[in-house]
């Protein structure tokens, strides 16, 4: 049951394991047993995927937690305590500001392994305004070689990327700044590889990643770097569907009912 590949664009079959509770499936949940990295993906506002995130931390009882909704600094501030008082832990590390859907939806995450480590891996905007004006490898500075931003990706992954970033921002994106857009995709993936890499450095493992989906797909995102950078390491991704609908490439993927929202793009065509 690994190594699942969800090529919407491309029209390949789905390949998804339906689960309408928030269960991992028993063979799942033994290989994730043996990782040393498991890496959660998500779709930001899906509850559900949510309590299948808090139900595999409590599970897996990680040595650590890397979160993509975290700044390093906020991420510090992360108590056991602290996550036993809702409200104070929203202000002191000021979540709504960081613009996620509310905490409580990511509330039992942290609940589940409360006295893990949590290292946060989100991008300041300082270092995305730099990805957009002069590039990733400028933005990370030394380590840039090191996680391959240096180097140009294939010409048939560039366009995939774009076309991708292009369909996130409703069509809206200028094409002359769709490559920026990858360069900060590509500059998210590479923070948050080298803090599960630090992350294992200091706790030894295992370390679990709350992240979208985007960046556990093990085609393009952070298991990919992973694999490169530490080919001894042990990683297993997850991709949260819905409605048997996501794009890339996992080792798992788990299905669940899509969520109602406002159309996102509502705002893009009251710009016009």
């Amino acid at each position: 049951m690994r190594h699942f590949s969800i090529l919407l664009c491309a029209c390949a079959a789905l390949i998804v394991t339906p689960v309408m509770a928030a269960d991992i499936p028993a063979d799942i949940l033994s290989e994730m047993k043996q990782a040393d990295v498991v890496i959660l993906g998500e779709d930001h506002e899906n509850a559900v995927h949510h309590q299948r995130q808090a139900q595999g931390v409590s599970d897996l009882s990680p040595s650590a937690m890397v979160w993509e909704m975290m700044t390093e600094q906020s991420a510090s501030l992360v108590t056991a305590q602290l996550i036993s008082e809702p409200e104070k832990m929203a202000e002191t590390i000021r979540w709504v500001e960081m613009g996620w859907p509310p905490l409580a939806m990511y509330l039992p995450i942290f609940a589940a392994a409360p006295d893990a480590p949590i290292y946060g891996a989100m991008v300041p905007r300082k270092a995305l305004q730099a990805a957009l004006k002069s590039g990733a490898a400028a933005a990370l500075g030394a380590d840039a070689a090191r996680y391959g931003l240096n180097v140009s990706l294939p010409l048939e992954e560039q366009a995939a990327r774009e076309l991708g970033q292009q369909a996130a921002h409703c069509g809206a994106l200028p094409d002359d700044q769709l490559a920026n857009f990858v360069q900060m995709q590509r500059l998210r993936d590479a923070v948050l590889a080298r803090v599960v890499l630090r992350a294992i450095d200091e706790t030894d493992g295992p370390v679990v990643v709350i992240t979208g989906n985007g960046h556990a797909r093990s085609d393009w995102g952070v298991p990919r770097l992973l694999a490169r950078l530490a080919p001894g390491l042990k990683v297993v991704s997850l991709g949260q569907s819905q409605d048997g609908q996501i794009e890339g490439e996992f080792d798992f993927v788990i299905d669940s009912p899509a969520v109602e929202r406002d159309d996102p793009c509502a705002v893009f065509s009251q710009q016009d």
